[in-house]
């Protein structure tokens, strides 16, 4: 499952940093708003860390400069793996700009979001929005192209509403000589709730030059293997199950190298928390707002607790941090609990409940 002979070709001008396992598909992690950030970055690195990441994105405007707490997942990165920066935008002068600003920090590459959902982000004409809007798609790759020297990468949807455009989209991607390109197999009105389209991926990879990365439910190592094979990509992006199951990126090289994969009991999953509760929730948060910025990460990881949903349920409740823990404690700890197996995949019909602009790159 390595590397095609089309893609090593398309990668001789701006090659892509080599994979943890060389030979072995790249595996990223999705940028996520509020929840890539540095803390998250560096939790991974403890517990599997990918080939890639992928910043939160860089809102650019009139008035925007890169935002700090991005950047310190770029600048103060000490995982060893390479970091792409960002961008979401419409207009080109300042886009260009921003491309400068960060070109001075020690970045990977660019990327460019062409697949936000979140309405409130759409509706601005920037992420998912823009591929309503193709000429202007035209004109933005061709700015960032020239503004960039090095890597310069496209994350997409396959369509707004529909995939009639997806064809036209793709050859943008090889007349700016895009260096690699993700494809989420969903339009942007599919949010997540939609079925993934894994041969529209396939599609992109037979009609593109760079490599493919696909994204989208890719939620175990066996997944991500049939994923591969379905699509033929390059590489596989990985967003709310590695908010889920942190050890994915490893238990995937794992998977695919033809070893034993780590399979993680309740217990493991406990520790998990307690890193995550040091990882994002800030020394100055109060009580509550820490229960509630780690709640947004368990509403993934309770999808894999148990069938019935009942921590999701009792977690949802609590009402600060040390109620919230204790909620873990008696779910995956107490009466035997911590000796069960979580699950690889999550339970049918256990659902997480992410706000919109949380989902947004997920």
């Amino acid at each position: 499952m390595g590397i095609s002979a089309h893609t090593a070709e398309a990668r001789e001008l701006h090659p892509l940093p080599e994979p943890i396992v060389p030979g072995q598909p790249w595996t990223v992690l999705a940028p996520m708003q509020d929840v890539t950030t540095l803390g998250f970055m560096r939790l991974l690195k403890d517990y599997g860390v990918p080939d890639l990441f992928v910043t939160e994105f860089f809102r650019v405007h009139e008035t925007s400069t890169p935002e700090k707490h991005i950047l310190a997942s770029i600048v103060a990165n000490d995982t060893g793996r390479p970091v792409f920066a960002q961008l979401i935008g419409e207009d080109i002068p300042h886009m260009v700009r921003t491309v400068g600003q960060l070109l001075r920090h020690p970045v990977a590459g660019i990327d460019l979001n062409l697949g936000c959902p979140a309405p409130k982000v759409y509706r601005k004409n920037v992420g998912g929005g823009l591929l309503r809007d193709i000429s202007h798609v035209d004109a933005l790759l061709g700015a960032l192209r020239a503004a960039t020297p090095g890597i310069l990468s496209v994350k997409m949807r396959i369509g707004f509403e529909d995939t009639a455009s997806f064809l036209d989209f793709l050859s943008l991607i090889n007349k700016h000589r895009v260096d690699w390109l993700t494809v989420h197999g969903r339009t942007v009105k599919g949010l997540y709730r939609s079925a993934v389209d894994y041969d529209a991926i396939a599609l992109a990879v037979r009609n593109v030059t760079c490599p493919v990365v696909a994204n989208g439910d890719i939620t175990s190592p066996a997944k991500a293997a049939w994923v591969l094979q379905k699509t033929g990509c390059a590489g596989l992006m990985i967003g709310r199950n590695a908010i889920r199951n942190p050890w994915i990126f490893r238990q995937v090289r794992e998977f695919l190298g033809g070893k034993a994969v780590f399979q993680p009991t309740l217990l493991d999953v406990r520790g998990y928390i307690d890193s995550l509760a040091e990882a994002v929730c800030l020394p100055d948060m109060t009580p509550l707002r820490k229960a509630a910025r780690l709640k947004k990460f368990l509403n993934f990881v309770g999808m894999s607790v148990d069938p019935e949903g009942a921590f999701l349920k009792a977690m949802r409740l609590a009402q600060n941090l040390d109620e919230l823990l204790r909620v873990s404690d008696e779910f995956l700890v107490n009466d035997g609990q911590a000796e069960k197996m979580f699950s690889m995949e999550p339970y049918p019909g256990v659902v997480a409940r992410p706000n919109c602009e949380q989902g947004c790159e997920l």
